[in-house]
């Protein structure tokens, strides 16, 4: 009986450490994407630079194949299909790290069936940094690649 009172109390334990692992860190500001971390953990370990601690992680290639293209299209220096892509982008809303002005540039993602620019962007730092947003800047996931 004694051991059974036991195992119930390691079982408890490690439903609570389970669920603790779970739901830790929000990351990339108020409110993370848990399907993020889940996409990324199917994606080969990359180790994560200190300028993406604190922010959910994902792999370029978890990311959606309009994501994937604009980062392409960032690498060889454009031709960029929208007429603000590459402008700065001001972190207003602060959940990106701050630095002086200028630090960041922005390019949209296209979304599919959207007439305007839609949510979605990539936000670049002059560090190496690239961020993904799908909600219009309100979080952000810092991308590996």
């Amino acid at each position: 009986m004694r051991h059974l009172h036991l195992v119930r109390v390691l079982v408890g334990a490690l439903c609570a450490l389970l669920l603790v692992g779970c739901s830790g860190g929000r990351g990339g500001g108020p409110s993370a994407d848990p399907s993020a971390s889940a996409a990324a953990s199917t994606s080969p370990p990359v180790s994560t630079p200190a300028w993406a601690k604190g922010f959910v992680t994902v792999t370029e290639a978890s990311l959606p194949a309009e994501a994937r293209q604009t980062l392409r299209l960032i690498d060889a220096g454009g031709p960029f299909p929208y007429e603000k892509d590459g402008s700065t982008f001001g972190n207003y809303e602060r959940v990106l790290p701050r630095q002086k002005r200028g630090y960041y540039r922005e390019y949209t993602v296209r979304t599919p069936r959207e007439r305007d620019r839609g949510a979605r962007r990539i936000v670049t730092g002059r560090g190496g940094e690239f961020f993904y947003t799908d909600d219009h800047y309100d979080t952000f996931k810092a991308v590996l690649r």
